[in-house]
């Protein structure tokens, strides 16, 4: 009879400790979920407030390029800006990363500028690494096509040089980008970068031809 007491009171301990596991087995797992959810809801709060942010910046950006294209195209009608070269293309097809203090073009009233000074080692013509062009601005045209695409031409009249002017504005923003067609050769040269008024640009002016 005793061992048959004892064996029942083993029984139930083992039923109450495996009860107990269970719930502690449970109770852990409950809180790995919770964890995890409040990790996915911190993950989505995060996420929620970047899109915002990336959002704001966006329309800020937009709004500047916006201001600048404005700014630009008055500028351009105006006859007072300059076109601050980033990159100029070679009629070889090679494109080169230039110093915008350099190589640009410049108009101010009837006084035009065009100069390409590609190379920082040697200092060509014009001093400064290239070819600068000084001249009267003659032949000047304004015109907008059907998408909103401006372009503006002219002529820059030298001392015995002579170099026609095509100068295509981006919609929207300050980005331009021009072809060069020298008179005293055949090599075209095309120059994009972005347009400023005058008085905010900072180029260095070489030796004109």
């Amino acid at each position: 009879m005793k061992r048959i007491i004892l064996t029942f009171m083993v029984l139930v301990a083992g039923f109450a400790m495996s009860a107990h596991d269970a719930s502690a087995q449970s109770g852990t797992h409950h809180g790995r979920a919770d964890k995890k959810q409040s990790t996915i809801g911190a993950w989505k709060e995060d996420m929620a407030k970047f899109r915002a942010r990336s959002e704001q910046d966006r329309k800020l950006n937009e709004l500047a390029d916006s201001l600048a294209g404005i700014q630009a195209v008055a500028a351009v009608r105006n006859q007072d800006f300059v076109l601050e070269a980033q990159s100029v293309q070679f009629r070889t097809g090679a494109t080169v990363f230039v110093n915008s203090s350099t190589n640009f073009i410049s108009v101010k009233g009837n006084r035009a500028v065009v100069q390409i000074s590609p190379s920082n080692f040697a200092s060509g013509p014009n001093g400064v690494g290239g070819v600068t062009v000084d001249g009267t601005l003659t032949g000047q045209e304004y015109k907008v096509g059907k998408h909103g695409n401006a372009t503006y031409s002219f002529n820059v009249m030298g001392i015995g040089i002579n170099a026609q002017i095509e100068i295509y504005l981006t919609p929207g923003t300050n980005q331009a980008t021009a072809t060069i067609y020298p008179n005293f050769n055949s090599n075209t040269v095309w120059i994009q970068g972005t347009i400023v008024p005058y008085e905010n640009s900072d180029v260095i002016e070489g030796s004109s031809l």
